[in-house]
């Protein structure tokens, strides 16, 4: 078996049948994720335990092949003959080689193009302040900073640095100087970049994730520091990720934390990604804008009470995910049963979605 050739067959099979994701599991077929779903190869032969070794030691280059064997998992970015760029995620399970590849388009779509709402134009044109990306794994948190930082590369004459684990989008300097910097590559972790970043006369800071209270911490600093950051994390909805922020410090620092994110943040989006009902994935949002009553919820720790903030404030550009669920069904866009299934709030849509 000629591994390149394979692998080169299965990265051109998912640009070819617009997939996300490739995964490669011993007992299974090569499988694609294609509109969210798991779909295998039925062309290529179920993966023994060779074909898994050879198909990752193959996307490996020589020292990331010590790291991976050393820490038996590894994140990195993958090259494709100069047509696509995949994040990669190897792996062991059951003493076995894995891997999952997600493709990172080459072309940056704009906010517009992503159907984003509008307000966030406005909220990107600051020079301070503190703005998540949130939701669950793959629902576009990326694709959506990289827009961001695309649209001020655009716009603004300004230092952008970006840490990430790894690089994903490629950015062109435009108006901006744009540094990429990634983790294991370019610096040590995503704690050690914040701590030097200022030190890089940056105007704009995103970083890929905020992982630990070190990272937290150190953004939130960047952002009081008269920085505009940008990240995101793995949680459900607006109150979610303050209360998530909150809680990652020691009951003795949690009093700061609440006084620094209430003067730094700008607002949260949380994001999900939707079967459409003719073909493909549609975005829906749930959006808080950190007004002055949103900021002293967070210094009150009353954050229970945001998600009535943003059903009341719509006038302000605040969207809630039942709302724009519900305007997704009445459009045709998707089906009331995935609707229900992605509301954090059935019984509410229900109401909504009748109306």
């Amino acid at each position: 078996m000629d591994i390149k050739q394979e692998l080169e067959e299965l990265l051109g099979m998912v640009l070819a049948r617009g997939a996300s994701d490739l995964h490669i599991s011993v007992g299974r077929r090569p499988t694609l994720r294609i509109d969210g779903v798991l779909v295998q190869v039925e062309s290529k032969d179920i993966i023994d335990e060779n074909y898994a070794k050879q198909f990752t030691m193959e996307i490996l280059r020589d020292e990331q092949r010590e790291r991976f064997l050393q820490d038996k998992e590894l994140d990195f970015s993958y090259g494709f003959a100069d047509i696509a760029r995949f994040r990669v995620n190897v792996f062991m399970q059951k003493g076995n080689f894995a891997a999952a590849m997600r493709l990172i388009p080459t072309e940056i779509r704009t906010l517009d193009d992503l159907n984003h709402p509008q307000v966030i134009h406005a909220m990107i044109r600051g020079s301070q302040g503190f703005f998540l990306v949130v939701g669950p794994s793959g629902q576009g948190k990326s694709t959506t900073l990289a827009a961001m930082v695309d649209e001020i590369n655009h716009n603004r004459a300004c230092h952008i640095i970006t840490i990430e684990d790894p690089i994903e989008y490629l950015f062109k300097n435009d108006k901006a100087i744009v540094d990429q910097r990634e983790v294991g590559q370019d610096t040590k972790n995503f704690n050690v970049a914040l701590r030097s970043v200022l030190r890089q006369d940056p105007d704009v800071i995103m970083v890929g994730e905020m992982r630990d209270p070190e990272t937290i911490s150190a953004a939130i600093t960047a952002a009081e520091t008269g920085h505009l950051v940008f990240s995101t994390l793995h949680t459900n909805n607006a109150s979610q990720t303050i209360d998530r922020i909150i809680d990652s410090f020691p009951p003795s620092q949690q009093n700061q934390i609440r006084t620094q994110l209430a003067s730094t943040l700008l607002g949260v989006l949380s994001k999900r990604l939707i079967p459409r009902v003719n073909g493909g994935r549609v975005a829906a949002f749930e959006l808080l804008i950190a007004n002055a009553a949103v900021k002293n919820l967070i210094r009150e720790n009353k954050t229970h009470q945001i998600d009535l903030v943003i059903e009341t404030s719509a006038e302000e550009g605040m969207i809630s995910l039942n709302r724009s669920l519900a305007h997704l069904v009445k459009s045709g866009d998707i089906t009331y049963e995935d609707a229900i299934i992605h509301s954090l709030n059935p019984s509410e849509l229900k109401i909504l979605a009748s109306r």
